[in-house]
Parts: structure tokens; C-alpha cells; sequence
């Protein structure tokens, strides 16, 4: 499947960005040099998830994997430019299916574990996915089970796949029996393999994913993303954490995210590191794994970090001649977080802001050696008056641009939309024309949707100031309030809805409905919550975890939802189950 245009790939091979390495020839020459060096750690606690029994395997035992995991999805039916829809826990199987879809041209398009009917629904219905590959439980969910029904429901679902010790829903292939086929069968398979690869000639300009990103429009959209595109961010991340060979990066994000593979899966493969895996997020067993694995670097989010900061006796243990620099991202970091872990343990705590769709700032050390600047600013990336250190300057082109004029902003004081274009930027949104021309202008230029302002003696530095698009970041996801509208609004008893983020320390934020009930109807929080859940089959992460029930939804002259009033008062209820009166102009910020 193609993705960039024939003068876009011309350009960025010209420029020495993309060449002809494909992720799964990185594969083959770090099991050739390295074979028995550590490669893939499943999390300690996967009984409790998949029920199965965690693994740790090499880049020679990886490779041999994938390779009879290639040859078996070969045999099941698949081929070059299918598009499978994956949901599986974080494990060595998850990584195995990438590599091996990679190489046989098949795209895979990662859901996380908490989607349910209503996400995976929607990716199949915009790839027109060929088949369903996940583990068969994750937790109490029976997601083979899930897929069975869901490939009922799409004509385009030939087959599903599945991962798991056994007890699958009829119709669902075993996976691991069919890999596991006698000799005879697997040489055949190899065989017919090697000449499918001859005659396929999968290339570095073939994609690899679809991954998906919420914003404003109220429904989810697919990014497209190739071997060179993906392969664009091992050596930035490696130069951020001044890390190279065999690094070792503990990852405790769903494996289906663009933060995952940015920051954890380009940079294993690219520096035939060891990547150990966690999930579900649990601090005491993360901390547990920082400590025992010997990890090279990580990632948290700001309010992990506060935490940790304010309970420095958590990291007695951690080797930190070792862990020298800790990814950030998805929310606003502090000056006492930056400066704090550098002074008490010597950690420098690296500023990422970026987007699925390609947006990429970064803030190290090697560029903003000042924690005070680092936690607040970025540098104006792709902008020619200045020169910086890390290697994403030259690899983006950003600018700022008045929301109301359409006029760029190069002056400090004024709050703007950031527009980026380059190499990293995506070409569009998979299958959706028109959302894609209202995200890049003709000149390639992609509307980020994210506010920020000029800063600086100089004019040097980025200032985050909000965000335009109507999302919710919780917990490093974006949430589309429209989508969640939308859903809300085909409750029985509701009338008016708007759904706005409030603070949460530990997430960022969280989802709170604000609902106009219909006469004499009523409504909670739980029944809110299990009908979102049953009959609209949402992922929990979408589903409110606060109701405020209002007369009426606080509008403008032009009938405009005041969103900022709602906030307030979302942020400041107590209670799950809140009922108040109409906010007045006071609530206003």
C-alpha cells in the first residue's frame, strides 16, 4: 500500500531521509549480529492478563519467530496490501505480528486493549480489514470472542486469528497451533515464503500501520505510516537519551500508539536494544522492573513523575548510572519536576510534545540544559535563524499562525495555531479526502490544532498556550468530545449534552458529561456509564467518570456551547453525580 506520493518520496530520498531499510531487515541484521543478546521481556504479571506465561527471548529466537509467523499468516490467506485490524496485550506475540505483517506487505492496524465493538467496528469499516488479530483475553474481556462476532457483522473480515492457551470460540484460528505445524509443514510454508517475498518485493515505501488519532470531527481517523516514515525516529530518539547499542527501555504504553513506537519501537529496533514490556500500568510493579532490568531509559507521565518526586524512597534501587534521562509527555511538565529529578538523582527528564499525525517538538538537554526552560519551552524547530542540537530541527518545518487571519505570527505575545511540514508529517488521513484537506493546506502544511506562542530573548522558543480542537487528553489518549457527544446524546433520557476534560493528577484529565435531561427522565452516573458500556459497546476510557446535570447548556448569541464556563464547573464539582444551576458569566476564566 502506498501512502506518499511518487515527488514527495523522490524528495526525501534525495535529502538522504528515506532509503531502502525496511523494519524487518533490521530484524534479520540485529539476529545475525547479536543473536543471543536479550531482545523482547513480557510483563511478570501476563498470567494474570493473557494466561499465559511471560517469555524473554533474544533477537535470534525473535526472528526465527517471525519468520514462522510470516509464513503461517502467509498460509492463513493473507497478502501484500491486506489491512488487519490487531488488539492484543503488550507481549513479545504483538511485536512478532508487526515485524511479520512488514514483511509480507500485510498493514496492520493496531486497536488498544480497551476498544470494544464501537473502535474496532469503525477501523474495520474505514481499512475494509481482511482479518482480526488479537489475544484471545486480556483481563476478564474474551476479545476472540468479540472478534468472532464483529467479522459476523463485516463482510470484509475473512478470518480471526487468535492468541491464547487454548478454549477459542468456534471459527477462530489458533495461531500458536497453526506455527507450531509439523516439519514437514513448516518447510513447505518457508518455501512458498521465500518465493512470495521474491515475487511481492515489499519495499521501504510500503506502509506498515494504521494508526488511529481522535480530534474535533467526532470519530476517529486513520494514519498511515511506512517502513521509512517509522524508521525517521530511532536515531531522534537515541539522541535525545544519548543512548545507542543495546539499550535497554522498559515501555509502559499500549504497543498501539504512536508514542509506542516512536519512542519505544524504532529505537529497539534500530539500536537492537531490549525492550521489556508492562502492562497494565501499575506503578509498583513498573518501579519493580526499573529496577531489576536495568533499564537505559523510560517514559512517565508528569503526574507519575510528581508523585515520585514527592516519594523519592520508590526509587531506592534504581540503578541511575544507567537511567539517565525519563521521557515526558502528554500534559504540561514543571520546573520543580525537570530540576528535581536532575538534582536528587541525576535524571534529566526530556520534554516531548507531538501528534499521530506527525507533529514532533522536543526539548533536551543537549538544547534547553536549563530545567526551568526545558519543563516551560521548545524550540522553534525547522525555523532557519536558529541552529540546534537535536536532529529533528532539520527534519521539520514549523510556523505560527493567527487562527482568525490565517497570517503567521513571528513576533512574541501572540497565541496561534502550530502548522509543521516535513518528512514526519503524514499525507493525509486514510480513506478521508476531505478530513485531510482541512488538516494540510496545499502547500503540505499541517494544521495541528494546538496553540502555542512565540517566547524568548531571542523569539527562540515555543510556549504550549492550549489546544484549538475540542479533545480530551486522558492519560496520554485523545478523546474526541464530539465523538463522546454524539454517543451521550442517543441516551433515552437525554436531551443537550456537551462533554468537556476536567484535571485529574495522575491522568491529565478525565471525561465529564454535562447532560440537559428530558422531562421528567432521569439519569446516573453508573447507568450512564453501563449503558455507554452495553449497548453502545464503548471503550471505558471514553466513557464519563463524571455527570453534571444541568436546566440548560450555558450558549452564546450564535447558540455556541460555552465550553470554558462548563469547565470550570467540571473541575470544581465534588461529587460523580452533580446537579447545578446554569453557570453565570462569573464562572467564566
Amino acid at each position: 500500500m502506498r501512502v506518499h506520493d511518487d515527488q514527495r518520496a523522490r524528495e526525501y530520498r534525495a535529502r538522504g531521509w528515506w532509503g531502502d531499510t525496511r523494519l524487518h531487515d533490521l530484524l534479520e541484521r540485529n539476529a545475525r549480529r547479536t543473536p543471543q543478546r536479550e531482545a523482547l521481556v513480557d510483563p511478570p504479571n501476563l498470567a494474570q492478563a493473557t494466561g499465559d506465561a511471560p517469555l524473554r527471548l533474544n533477537w535470534g529466537e525473535v526472528a526465527e519467530r517471525v519468520q514462522r509467523l510470516a509464513a503461517t499468516l502467509l498460509a492463513l490467506g493473507l497478502r501484500k496490501d491486506d489491512v488487519v485490524v490487531v488488539q492484543m496485550a503488550n507481549t513479545h506475540e504483538l511485536l512478532c505480528v508487526y515485524l511479520a505483517c512488514a514483511r509480507l506487505g500485510v498493514v496492520a492496524s493496531p486497536i488498544v486493549a480497551q476498544g470494544r465493538e464501537h473502535e474496532l467496528g469503525h477501523a474495520i469499516d474505514r481499512t475494509g480489514a481482511v482479518a482480526l488479530i488479537v489475544t484471545a483475553r486480556i483481563g476478564v474481556h474474551d476479545h476472540a470472542a468479540m472478534a468472532a462476532a464483529l467479522a459476523a457483522r463485516h463482510a470484509s473480515v475473512r478470518a480471526v486469528l487468535a492468541f491464547g492457551p487454548g478454549g477459542l470460540p468456534a471459527g477462530v484460528v489458533d495461531v500458536r497451533a497453526e506455527m507450531g505445524a509439523s516439519p514437514t509443514i513448516a518447510q513447505a510454508r518457508a518455501q512458498a515464503l521465500a518465493r512470495y517475498e521474491t515475487e511481492a518485493a515489499v519495499d521501504a515505501d510500503d506502509a506498515v500501520t494504521i494508526l488511529w488519532t481522535s480530534g474535533s470531527e467526532g470519530r476517529a481517523k486513520g494514519v498511515a505510516r511506512t517502513h521509512n516514515d517509522w524508521l525517521l525516529y530511532g536515531p531522534q530518539i537515541g539522541a535525545a537519551y544519548g543512548v545507542g547499542d543495546g539499550v535497554r527501555l522498559l515501555n509502559g504504553r499500549p504497543l498501539t500508539t504512536h508514542g509506542a513506537f516512536v519512542g519505544s519501537i524504532t529505537p529497539w529496533l534500530v539500536h537492537a536494544g531490549t525492550l521489556v514490556n508492562h502492562q497494565p500500568f501499575a506503578l509498583p510493579l513498573f518501579l519493580e522492573q526499573l529496577k531489576s532490568e536495568r533499564i537505559d531509559f523510560t517514559a512517565l507521565a508528569p503526574a507519575i513523575l510528581v508523585s515520585l518526586l514527592s516519594q523519592p524512597e520508590l526509587l531506592e534501587g534504581v540503578d541511575f548510572s544507567r537511567l539517565r534521562h525519563v521521557g515526558s509527555g502528554s500534559a504540561p511538565l514543571t520546573e520543580t519536576v525537570v530540576r528535581g529529578f536532575r538534582e536528587r538523582f541525576g535524571v534529566e527528564v526530556i520534554n516531548f510534545f507531538g501528534s499521530t499525525e506527525g507533529a514532533s517538538l522536543v526539548s533536551a538537554p543537549q538544547d534547553m540544559p536549563d530545567p526551568a526552560l526545558r519543563a516551560l519551552y521548545f524550540p522553534r524547530f525547522g525555523i532557519p535563524a536558529f541552529e540546534w542540537r537535536h536532529p529533528a530541527h532539520r527534519l521539520v518545518q514549523t510556523r505560527l499562525v493567527d487562527l482568525s487571519s490565517g497570517e503567521e505570527i513571528t513576533t512574541p505575545g501572540r497565541v496561534g495555531e502550530l502548522h509543521y511540514r516535513g518528512p514526519m508529517v503524514m499525507s493525509g488521513y486514510h480513506g478521508e479526502p476531505e478530513l485531510s484537506a482541512r488538516a494540510l493546506d496545499a502547500q503540505g502544511w499541517y494544521r495541528s490544532g494546538d496553540l502555542f506562542e512565540i517566547s524568548g530573548e531571542q523569539a527562540q522558543y515555543y510556549r504550549f498556550a492550549g489546544r484549538a480542537k475540542d479533545i480530551i487528553v486522558r492519560g496520554g489518549f485523545n478523546i474526541s468530545a464530539e465523538e463522546v457527544e454524539n454517543l451521550v446524546a442517543g441516551h433515552p433520557a437525554v436531551a443537550d449534552v456537551a462533554v468537556v476534560g476536567y484535571p485529574d493528577e495522575r491522568l491529565g484529565e478525565r471525561v465529564c458529561a454535562c447532560v440537559v435531561l428530558r422531562p421528567d427522565a432521569t439519569l446516573d452516573l453508573p447507568t450512564l456509564g453501563a449503558w455507554l458500556r452495553d449497548e453502545r459497546h464503548v471503550a471505558a476510557m471514553k466513557r464519563p467518570e463524571r455527570l453534571m446535570l444541568l436546566p440548560a447548556l450555558p450558549r452564546n448569541p450564535n447558540n455556541k456551547v460555552l465550553k470554558s464556563r462548563l469547565r470550570v464547573l467540571a473541575a470544581d464539582a465534588q461529587e460523580p453525580l452533580t446537579v447545578l444551576p446554569i453557570p453565570t458569566e462569573r464562572s467564566t476564566p
